[in-house]
């Protein structure tokens, strides 16, 4: 029985490096243009689908905008992607979002995630940290839209919103929970 569990872990394994393989080079833009291109055009993209995401654009302190996450498991699983940190319309830095799971899941799929920092605090913390993980540090709000019918430009409290969209692939749900945004040099 030993010998089944460790085959089959083996197995689950390869798996994961096969879809990562396969759909990495989706998750990593080839230069910074092209990632200051793709950060562009998801925010547009959000832009002019969600009224709140508009609105926050104009209302945050910086914008994390992450065009491509690929996320892939079979029971274990993780994501991968880059992204940019914009303050008024302009690219200041490059980040990753990496995260890792365990349960149960199959699949790979991949979206995209906008992250609207409101607070100073919110901004200090993502720079001077050695690593963001949401769910710890300042409040991360995921925006569906049960949420966002109950939001207003004078309800906003939190130091940060996050709204995933673009979402392609055969695995159920998405979450930032325990995601592990961390500064990189591009």
């Amino acid at each position: 029985m030993n010998g089944n569990l460790r085959n089959l872990s083996g197995f689950i394994l390869a798996m994961i490096v096969i879809v990562f393989m396969a759909a990495g080079n989706h998750a990593v833009a080839a230069t910074a243009e092209d990632l200051h291109r793709d950060a562009q055009q998801a925010l547009e993209k959000l832009n002019s689908t969600n009224a709140l995401a508009k609105t926050l654009s104009g209302e945050a302190k910086a914008i994390l905008v992450f065009p491509n996450i690929v996320k892939a498991g079979l029971v274990f699983g993780g994501s991968y992607g880059e992204g940019v940190l914009m303050k008024d319309s302009e690219v200041v830095d490059y980040y990753n979002s990496v995260a890792g799971t365990f349960g149960f899941q199959a699949g790979a799929q991949s979206y995209a995630y906008v992250m609207f920092l409101m607070t100073d605090e919110a901004v200090s913390y993502l720079e001077t940290s050695k690593g963001w993980e949401v769910g710890v540090g300042p409040t991360v709000v995921l925006v569906d839209e049960g949420v966002a019918k109950n939001l207003s430009t004078s309800s906003l409290k939190d130091d940060a919103y996050a709204f995933i969209f673009s979402q392609q692939g055969l695995m159920a749900g998405v979450s930032i929970e325990g995601t592990k945004i961390s500064r990189i040099q591009r």
